[in-house]
């Protein structure tokens, strides 16, 4: 890359798009891997002697100029890593409007992508369909893989644009809640689903029967779903459904909320 590419904050936006929860979160993990791989390579150094039989040339491969100008100066600046010239240029990188040509890479790590699982072939709206009055819908599911859980899909509302309120759970059987958060999304009123998202991933071990669970707070009524599989092969993950005592507002496998699992893998 040329000493014109665009600041490190254009460049994570057009990863990231306009979401401002998306681009804090590629921010904050492109920042800790670096960071890393940093103090990795610090340690290497620490140990074998000299910067160059610990590193040599692989030191460029660290993307330090894809961190933050405070992370960078608190952090591997003064990791003892760098040489004295690598330290000014990358200052320069931060700073300057004329940047200097770099040997690190620029370009910031992308990380895996987010997977869905839909487990409906289709959606309807009715109208008296589907409430929510404090009451949970949920469903049972496994997996044949290790994955991490990132959140749910859930449908909108069917009568406009409209605000919800999510308490999401998830919770594995036998142990109890391994997963919870409360969040707002706002619906356009199309069929679409609509992503609500955990603090952290949480860790799905194969075959072992966990339970997705959300209790909505909106007044208007959404769509949901039907048609339901209760097995879906999405990527090299199988997922089984099957359906949930917990769940008291009518979801299950063939119809209901939560059209989606989304996972990384």
């Amino acid at each position: 890359m040329t000493a014109t590419a665009p600041p490190a904050t254009t460049r994570r936006q057009q990863h990231v798009g306009n979401n401002p929860k998306k681009a804090s979160l590629a921010y904050r993990t492109a920042n800790a891997i670096q960071l890393r791989l940093v103090n990795a390579a610090k340690a290497a150094a620490v140990q074998h002697g000299p910067r160059i039989s610990a590193t040599g040339k692989s030191i460029y491969l660290i993307r330090v100029p894809s961190m933050g100008l405070e992370e960078f100066a608190n952090g591997a600046a003064q990791s003892g890593i760098l040489t004295l010239n690598e330290t000014n240029d990358l200052f320069l990188w931060f700073t300057a409007a004329n940047k200097p040509r770099l040997l690190f890479h620029v370009a910031p790590r992308q990380g895996l992508a987010p997977q869905r699982c839909h487990r409906f072939q289709s959606c309807a709206y009715r109208s008296n369909q589907w409430r929510y009055r404090g009451r949970c819908d949920s469903i049972q599911f496994a997996v044949d893989k290790r994955v991490f859980m990132a959140g749910f899909g859930l449908y909108g509302s069917s009568c406009g644009s409209a605000e919800y309120c999510a308490r999401m759970e998830l919770k594995r059987q036998g142990v109890g809640v391994i997963g919870h958060r409360q969040v707002k999304f706002f619906s356009d009123g199309s069929s679409s689903t609509f992503a609500v998202w955990f603090e952290h991933p949480v860790q799905i071990e194969a075959d072992t029967f966990y339970t997705a669970s959300v209790i909505l707070d909106g007044n208007e009524l959404s769509y949901f779903g039907q048609e339901g599989m209760t097995e879906v092969q999405c990527g090299k993950v199988t997922f089984q459904f099957q359906c949930s005592s917990d769940s008291t507002n009518g979801t299950g496998v063939q119809g209901g909320q939560i059209p989606e699992l989304i996972f990384y893998s």
